[in-house]
């Protein structure tokens, strides 16, 4: 697990510099702007969807630099969500990775325009990676799909429309499939599309495994808005309870939704069972995810 942290803490370095040289310095017109897209998106999170691309990058054999700009990319989309998410029109949150959400740092209007901005750079990097033309095309497709209607901005819409309604487990399921689960998907599979030899199962174990993960994600983000203080998320706690939306927590139970993560975790790890030592990376990751809880 040593060996485990140090490759966390590492790539965690090597996508932050990422980010910060491929993002416009905050002196460069607009400078406002920019800054807040930097204020945004850097020193803040633990790049889980990063980490994923690198690790599915490892695994389908990617060399590492051909991952640096899909990792980058798609920590790009989830800062922009978050800045969008936190804003008074969606869930209203004044707290963001321990620091005053955008927003609340600048204003409304930039908070929209740093989101704005930040989703059309994630498609920037994404079409200047040095790999072949299908390639781009398809990473491209799938970074798309994950952030429109029918993904991230999709869940999203489902979640406001059913603020203060009771879900049951499958539209729930369904939500956040769309809402957290796609954008993790889409990470794995982008850092498995880095690899210039495709072998087609490997990206089918990827993409069986990212979708396992990505709903274990979201059952523990559950379990810790019940269970965790404001200080350990980074983020106001109990929010969901106040705005009275329907969570794993909710539906299930606390105990029932902790076991329905462990299931989760189950799944992803079976589908890189046959791969053994090979998947180490993503293996550990799926731990990674499940443990920031209990």
């Amino acid at each position: 697990m040593l060996d485990f942290n140090h490759w966390v803490s590492a790539t965690q370095s090597r996508i932050e510099f990422a980010l910060s040289s491929h993002m416009p310095a905050a002196n460069i017109v607009p400078t406002r702007l920019h800054e807040a897209m930097r204020y945004a998106a850097l020193g803040g999170g633990k790049r889980v969807r990063a980490l994923l691309a690198y690790a599915a990058g490892e695994f389908c054999g990617a060399p590492i630099e051909t991952v640096d700009l899909p990792a980058a990319a798609v920590e790009l989309i989830h800062a922009f969500s978050l800045v969008h998410d936190d804003m008074p029109c969606m869930d209203d949150d004044d707290l963001r990775r321990g620091k005053p959400s955008t927003h609340k740092q600048y204003d409304d209007a930039t908070a929209l325009l740093v989101g704005d901005a930040l989703q059309s750079l994630a498609f920037q990097l994404i079409v200047q990676n040095p790999l072949s033309a299908p390639q781009l095309v398809q990473m491209t497709q799938i970074l798309a799909i994950a952030t429109g209607s029918r993904g991230m901005a999709g869940g999203q819409a489902i979640d406001f429309d059913s603020t203060g309604l009771t879900l049951n487990h499958a539209e729930l399921e369904h939500m956040h499939i769309h809402k957290t689960g796609a954008l993790i998907r889409a990470s794995a599979l982008l850092g498995a599309h880095c690899a210039n030899n495709q072998d087609d199962a490997k990206i089918k174990a990827v993409d069986h495994f990212a979708q396992a993960i990505g709903l274990a994600f979201q059952v523990v983000d559950d379990i810790l808005d019940a269970e965790a203080d404001s200080a350990t998320l980074g983020k106001t706690a109990g929010k969901d309870a106040l705005q009275a939306k329907s969570t794993y927590v909710t539906i299930l139970g606390l105990s029932r939704a902790k076991q329905l993560a462990e299931e989760c975790h189950a799944n992803a790890m079976q589908a890189l069972a046959p791969y053994g030592n090979q998947a180490i990376k993503l293996q550990q990751l799926a731990d990674f995810i499940l443990q920031r809880k209990f």
